[in-house]
């Protein structure tokens, strides 16, 4: 069913709140036309149109055409491409392009992580208290995701949570400090291959939220500088238990 967003782009819904636009699918073909021009053996992993391979290659395109749609429908200005080469499985090479501030970002397995040519390199925060944090929640049953309650337990102890809308992006940020730490739930490989390489590659550390070893199935990720990584796993490890470091408040009717 097709819909129209603010700045007249128009949408179509996946689902009852997942959006695509046509910007998404010119993009993807775009892309997945160029990668198979030069690379016509890689297997490539596109958001809107799933898998294509062809031959054995050991190697593997992960395509997010237009991370952050709903931003872009609605006008709002957080949103990227965002693309990763994965080799026997582990991503190797990756790139986040962020039109709307004429950033790109590129990584390369060993060969470090850098914004417009210029080396990057994660935070030195060193506490959650002084830390300024990333999250994510999903398009569809909002209401069903346990992530708000990571995100009040960080959101009280830290300077703030950010909520941008755009998973790559969020990566990057980490990757060259802006965040300290970025984490969320049911995240794509596609939405996670370019990223993660691009905060190991700027020193920092990528794992599961439990702190089991990163893969692109992972159910849920954690990024951040490494010097934040255990007392995060600590705080989330008491949210998994049920346990609440900051209470959360009671509700009052009629409270101003």
């Amino acid at each position: 069913m097709e819909r129209r967003a603010a700045g007249e782009r128009r949408f179509d819904l996946k689902g009852e709140h997942d959006l695509v636009t046509e910007t998404d699918r010119a993009s993807e073909r775009l892309i997945v036309d160029r990668l198979r021009t030069a690379y016509p053996t890689h297997a490539i992993v596109a958001e809107e149109g799933g898998e294509a391979a062809a031959g054995s290659s050991d190697y593997r395109w992960y395509v997010d055409p237009l991370d952050g749609t709903t931003n872009f429908a609605h006008g709002f200005p957080v949103f990227n491409v965002s693309i990763g080469l994965a080799k026997a499985g582990e991503v190797i090479a990756g790139v986040i392009a962020d039109p709307t501030r004429d950033e790109i970002f590129t990584a390369e397995a060993g060969a470090g992580a850098f914004l417009n040519g210029r080396r990057i390199h994660v935070s030195k925060v060193a506490s959650i208290n002084d830390s300024l944090a990333g999250t994510g929640f999903p398009s569809r049953k909002r209401h069903q995701n346990v992530n708000v309650h990571f995100y009040y337990q960080l959101a009280m102890m830290s300077h703030g949570v950010r909520r941008a809308g755009a998973a790559a992006i969020d990566l990057a940020y980490v990757a060259c400090g802006r965040l300290d730490l970025f984490w969320e739930f049911t995240l794509n490989p596609w939405d996670m291959a370019a990223g993660a390489l691009m905060v190991r590659e700027a020193g920092g550390v990528v794992s599961d939220m439990h702190g089991g070893p990163f893969h692109l199935r992972v159910p849920h990720v954690l990024a951040d500088n490494g010097l934040l990584h255990e007392e995060t796993l600590a705080i989330f490890g008491e949210v998994f238990a049920g346990k609440q470091h900051t209470p959360l408040p009671e509700v009052q009717v009629g409270q101003a």
